[in-house]
């Protein structure tokens, strides 16, 4: 999980930046993504890709990432963007986003992915299934997607029709049908098909 990270840490690049987004598949909410950067030479064998995880075990590595980490930063594109940009390129602009909001300079970013990030003004290394190949990413997937749970969770409370305590936004048989029974909130993707 360090190799990418290993071989520009021994080059004595200081930081490196990991971006990863949750949410791309869902039918409500936001995309969220997150941009990790963890101190030369660390290892926190606990991470992996976030949807390996239960989500007790996502709460555990984010404490360990939240107090290991030397910069995070969080982005997000809203239900808006997404039906306007589409969902790819507002899944780019969410981890733009996250990578701005960071203190640090990063020397190289790591991104999930094939596609380099729009008018990124950093060195970008793209890395097809990164949140299993980099810990940087992986650590960026499992913060991005305990906020984005915490956060649909809470978007519960306002809409509990829909179970997003349970399915997080995502396409389940039990939030198709609460879609016909009561159609879309303004948490809804309306460019996904939503029946």
């Amino acid at each position: 999980m360090i190799k990418f990270e290993q071989i520009l840490w021994n080059q004595k690049a200081t930081y490196i930046a990991g971006v990863d987004e949750v949410g791309r598949g869902a039918l409500a909410g936001p995309v969220i993504a997150a941009a990790v950067i963890f101190p030369s030479h660390t290892i926190i064998s606990e991470i992996a890709d976030s949807k390996t995880l239960n989500q007790q075990a996502r709460h555990h590595c984010l404490k360990k990432i939240c107090n290991s980490a030397i910069d995070l930063g969080i982005g997000a594109a809203t239900p808006q963007e997404i039906d306007e940009l589409n969902i790819l390129h507002a899944s780019l602009l969410a981890m733009r986003r996250a990578i701005d909001t960071l203190e640090r300079t990063p020397n190289v970013v790591f991104v999930d992915g094939n596609r380099p990030i729009p008018d990124l003004c950093y060195p970008q290394l793209t890395l097809i299934k990164g949140d299993q190949r980099s810990q940087s990413i992986a650590g960026a997937s499992i913060v991005a997607k305990v906020i984005r749970d915490h956060l649909l969770k809470k978007l519960h409370q306002e809409f509990p029709a829909y179970g997003w305590n349970q399915n997080v936004g995502y396409p389940t048989k039990s939030h198709y049908s609460t879609l016909e029974k009561f159609g879309p909130t303004i948490h809804h993707r309306r460019s996904f098909r939503l029946q």
